[in-house]
């Protein structure tokens, strides 16, 4: 990390970007993963450390804001959550959880002294489930999805015995329980068993074993059994539930995480047998261990601890952050490794150019999941491990990105290196790594197939304009056609060829129309999004809004950029002084306006879309749209926690004062920026008036 460049740090993101949504669409909308949990929450992990070590960086399509994945076609209806299901953030170590502790104490301005008590409980492995209780009768139960949208299972759910249908007298008019459905180790594999016995009996002669499709691991049989439109089919599966939480509800039985947790139980809820309150780091620690060493003997599947803050109030005032609450994290189990072979290396060309080595592997199973494929990331990590096709390798679980070579074997072996191409294996062009940089990149730009494929695709994804239909078949057949051969703005002219689509190979009128609405759907597009889209250099979705929200249009933005590389000191100084932007971001918009190629592309797209000025939805409050500056010694709460605020109150906390400051909240201690603020005629209030401007705001 250390040595790594914004440029390495871009383009890897993007490539986790894209390699943990696959997965995802794997793992929560297909019940079909490929990979094991570990190497999972290691791609997760790389991702959470690369965005930490360049903020600016961070993706709109960020696994770090994702939650499950989206509802995919579903022949059961889809159901919007009242209250969003979160994820967890991970540790992987002591040093990790210890961390997780100082940082809930620093960010409440928890002295070491004061107790902080937390609870702890097994992960069991299972398929989220939302409970929605009214009067005591269970209305409603959903998966998780992606968060905000998922299944609706509540037939299904009637035929799992752990599940009330009713709460008892007493318990709060609306009461949303949630957990995990889950499929003990037994159950798992006498369904196997019963499906390999159903195969034999109807196959035959020349019956294939291999042929069968069995589940692969207990989560996938329970989230594939939940999933079912028959219920009946459900009914046969021996599911279980577990509870761990709630979500809306209208009134809590007790003020701690624990004490909520003993009412589930008294309600008639599974909870965990493991589930204790300890108030010290070392306590969870211990019982993290006590676990590891019953993981194996447990009925079920666990793949780590979960540790939350007992204080109810303590965790409202900690929040959360993009997918997960600031109050709870999951410490993962280690992983494993194996031994297979590395049978070949593929290069791979990115949107940017850069080639990208692919590590292809004999299959071997790690963990009950069979591994395929490896990242050895760029030139210098495949001469660091001197591997060869041909190669005995050792592969990780757990790591940087996973799966992750983390030895030779066989490296002592008479046979020659392996060269790395100094061409493109796509157009042909010379490929080289510029002074300093060790991506080896194609100079072909949008010359090269592969870059001007992967820049339409981003420009069209999810994460930037979105544009429903023009996915990567589409675009690659486009391309073919040579109707995006001018960049993306030529996707806005493709009604030009309308008479040309219609009739050809998957394409009727019907949906030529609907591609063609959903492009001119986005004539007027987000700004940010937009400005994401064009894959500039270091400018990612959060660096892109925030661009935005200081200058709201982009021809503001281009003439910034423009006068601050021409030499003007002011105008690099305004743009530095956003909060996540810095110097490499300010040289990237200089130079790619530099380039008249650039600007042609820009003044074409702009000649086709028109985006309003960029907005920011804020909250009701007396301070929404405002910039605040937070200055001195804070007693009531940490420097975080007061900026948290401001956002949730849809202002702008800055590190600076400056003309465009609009408040000052100071605390003892305040020095010059109290002085500025006087000689600019800023408004100064103290801690006890911004509680109440937070309070006022609910």
């Amino acid at each position: 990390m250390p040595e790594m460049t914004e440029a390495d740090a871009a383009n890897e993101l993007m490539r986790l970007a894209r390699t943990i949504a696959r997965h995802n669409r794997l793992y929560h909308a297909q019940d079909a993963p490929e990979i094991s949990d570990a190497e999972y929450d290691a791609l997760v992990r790389r991702n959470a450390e690369l965005e930490a070590a360049f903020p600016h960086l961070v993706r709109p399509d960020s696994p770090s804001t994702a939650v499950g994945h989206e509802v995919a076609s579903s022949p059961l209806s889809k159901v919007t959550h009242a209250q969003r299901m979160m994820s967890l953030d991970n540790a992987f170590s002591d040093e990790e959880v210890a961390e997780f502790v100082a940082r809930i104490r620093r960010f409440l301005s928890l002295a070491a002294e004061e107790p902080l008590a937390f609870t702890a409980e097994d992960k069991i492995d299972g398929l989220s489930c939302s409970l929605r209780y009214e009067g005591g009768q269970l209305v409603l139960a959903a998966t998780r999805g992606d968060g905000s949208v998922g299944e609706n299972v509540t037939a299904n759910v009637a035929h799992i015995p752990d599940i009330p249908q009713h709460l008892p007298t007493g318990a709060p008019d609306l009461f949303e329980v949630r957990g995990e459905v889950y499929m003990e180790k037994q159950a798992f594999a006498a369904l196997n068993a019963g499906l390999m016995d159903d195969a034999r009996a109807s196959g035959g002669e020349g019956f294939d074993e291999s042929a069968v499709r069995q589940f692969a691991t207990p989560r996938n049989a329970a989230a594939g059994s939940l999933r079912q439109k028959d219920p009946a089919i459900t009914a046969r599966r021996s599911l279980r539930f577990l509870a761990h939480g709630w979500g809306a509800v209208s009134a809590l039985p007790a003020d701690s995480q624990f004490r909520v947790m003993q009412s589930l139980r008294a309600w008639g809820f599974p909870v965990s047998p493991d589930l204790v309150r300890v108030e010290s780091t070392q306590a969870l620690l211990d019982h993290y261990r006590t676990i590891g060493e019953r993981r194996a003997g447990l009925p079920y599947d666990i793949d780590g601890v979960v540790y939350k803050v007992d204080s109810l109030a303590l965790q409202q005032r900690l929040g959360f952050v993009a997918k997960a609450p600031r109050w709870a994290m999951a410490h993962k189990f280690p992983a494993e490794r194996a031994e297979t072979e590395l049978q070949a290396i593929d290069i791979q060309v990115g949107r940017t150019g850069k080639l990208t080595p692919v590590g292809r592997l004999a299959p071997v199973l790690v963990g009950g999941v069979t591994v395929t494929n490896v990242t050895l990331h760029n030139r210098a990590e495949i001469a660091r491990l001197g591997v060869r096709p041909g190669d005995r390798v050792v592969i990780q679980r757990a790591g940087d990105v996973i799966p992750q070579v983390v030895e030779n074997l066989t490296r002592e072996e008479p046979r020659d290196a392996y060269t790395f191409p100094d061409h493109c294996p796509v157009c042909g062009s010379e490929a080289v790594a510029a002074e300093g940089e060790v991506d080896v990149r194609c100079t072909g730009g949008l010359v090269c197939r592969a870059q001007a494929f992967e820049r339409l695709r981003h420009f069209a994804s999810r994460a930037a304009l979105d544009i429903e239909g023009l996915g990567e078949k589409t675009i690659a057949e486009f391309l073919d056609l040579g109707w995006l051969a001018h960049g993306p703005a030529d996707i806005f002219r493709l009604h030009r060829h309308r008479a040309d689509l219609v009739g050809r190979e998957g394409w009727q009128g019907k949906s030529v129309d609907n591609l063609l609405a959903n492009i001119e759907a986005h004539r007027q597009p987000d700004a940010a999004r937009l400005l994401f889209g064009l894959g500039i250099r270091h400018v990612g979705a959060v660096t892109a809004r925030d661009l935005l929200k200081h200058f709201a249009t982009l021809p503001a933005l281009r003439t910034a950029a423009e006068t601050a590389r021409a030499g003007d000191t002011d105008a690099a100084a305004e743009m530095l002084a956003i909060d996540g932007v810095g110097p490499v971001v300010v040289e990237a918009l200089g130079d790619f306006f530099h380039e008249p190629h650039n600007r042609d592309l820009w003044d074409d797209l702009l000649g086709e879309v028109d985006p309003p000025p960029f907005t920011v939805e804020t909250r009701d409050s007396a301070v929404a749209g405002k910039i605040v500056v937070f200055t001195g010694k804070l007693e009531t709460m940490s420097r975080d926690e007061a900026k948290a605020q401001a956002e949730r109150l849809g202002a702008r906390a800055a590190g600076t004062v400056s003309a465009k400051t609009d408040l000052i909240v100071a605390g003892p201690g305040a020095g010059s920026k109290l002085k500025k603020a006087a000689e600019l005629g800023i408004e100064v209030i103290d801690e006890a008036a911004w509680a109440a401007i937070v309070a006022a705001a609910g």
